[in-house]
């Protein structure tokens, strides 16, 4: 049976209160696996280790947090620590950030991210096991540090989010799972060729590897206002270089030029009105109940092992909205 995961809501602004009954509604219906993420609101740890300790079963994993902005030791602390609060139910999902958030807000060097975060999971595991860290690399020169807390008793599981194909690669190689975003039902099967890719040239198998993918979703019998959202959404990441790569490989190449000459001209209004109707219907699922529980099936069936339902809400007062939607499913 595929397992469903929920992330939690990072792009409105709630009371902690309000995530924790997010995080219950997903335990009560079924979910398997609550995803926090950190941007320039709540950080993902604060947040993972609130819902953990609120809940008895839901797993918890961070989608995703930039290895650059914590040191790769820190980063092990964490995952330990957690691990031991809620055995068996954390995983910790790592990825690479934007120059923006990386050097602009964070002031620290973004180079060569594929690189660094082959060394960062290096070091983690190295970390989580217990041994002594002594590691000699381009990135991290490390000396004798050692836990004094034993490892987690159970293993925590490490997720790479991806996109492009050099780091579906490496999360093929090195991890034990991934986290997708963007993809239609029939753009999956793509992803799913690099990670298999990848596992080859490590000897590995993908027979007990995660695939997530977040999906945006919002269930709702009048889609106009969502579908704007959604639209907005898009552009925002259309106009950033790696994502308008991957766009343009998904098939939505003119949508892509057209948004991005309508921002450069400073037509802001006119660039979201470049994201054509069949970009939303692939990127997104907004509708009444029983078409988005046929889509997130379609992309169960085309090779996801845990579709994420990533909540949205166009309305001033969002939670109802989002409720409905976390109710929908699974």
């Amino acid at each position: 049976m595929t397992k469903l995961g929920l992330a939690v809501p990072f792009f409105h602004a709630l009371p902690v209160a309000e995530y924790l009954a997010l995080a219950r509604e997903a335990e009560a219906h079924g979910y398997d696996t609550a995803w926090t993420a950190e941007v320039s609101g709540p950080d993902a740890f604060t947040t993972m280790t609130l819902i953990a300790s609120h809940t008895a079963r839901l797993r918890v994993a961070t989608g995703v947090v930039p290895v650059q902005t914590r040191t790769p030791i820190v980063l092990g602390l964490t995952a330990a620590t957690l691990g031991h609060l809620a055995p068996g139910r954390i995983a910790l999902g790592l990825g690479v950030s934007s120059p923006i958030v990386v050097s602009q807000w964070h002031g620290l060097p973004f180079r060569k991210p594929l690189a660094q975060l082959r060394e960062a999971v290096q070091v983690i595991r190295m970390v989580l096991s217990g041994e002594r860290v002594n590691f000699d690399g381009e990135f991290y020169k490390l000396r004798n540090f050692r836990m004094t807390a034993p490892p987690p008793p159970q293993p925590v599981a490490i997720y790479l989010g991806a996109l492009g194909p050099k780091m579906l690669e490496l999360a093929g190689q090195i991890a034990d799972g991934v986290l997708l975003n963007w993809l239609a039902p029939d753009t999956v099967r793509r992803s799913l060729q690099h990670l298999e890719k990848g596992a080859r040239s490590a000897g590995r198998s993908l027979a007990n590897f995660e695939i997530a993918a977040f999906i945006r979703t919002c269930v709702t019998d009048a889609p106009e206002a969502a579908r704007q959202w959604l639209a907005r959404d898009i552009t925002g990441y259309a106009i950033v270089d790696a994502y308008a790569a991957f766009f343009r490989a998904s098939g939505y190449a003119e949508e892509v030029e057209a948004v991005q000459r309508a921002w450069k001209a400073g037509d802001r209004a006119g660039a979201v009105k470049q994201i054509s109707p069949r970009v939303l219907d692939g990127l997104g699922v907004i509708g009444p109940p029983d078409f988005c529980r046929e889509r997130i099936s379609a992309y169960a069936k085309a090779g996801l092992t845990m579709p994420v339902i990533f909540p949205f809400s166009p309305e001033a007062d969002p939670r109802p909205s989002l409720l409905r939607t976390v109710r929908t499913f699974p």
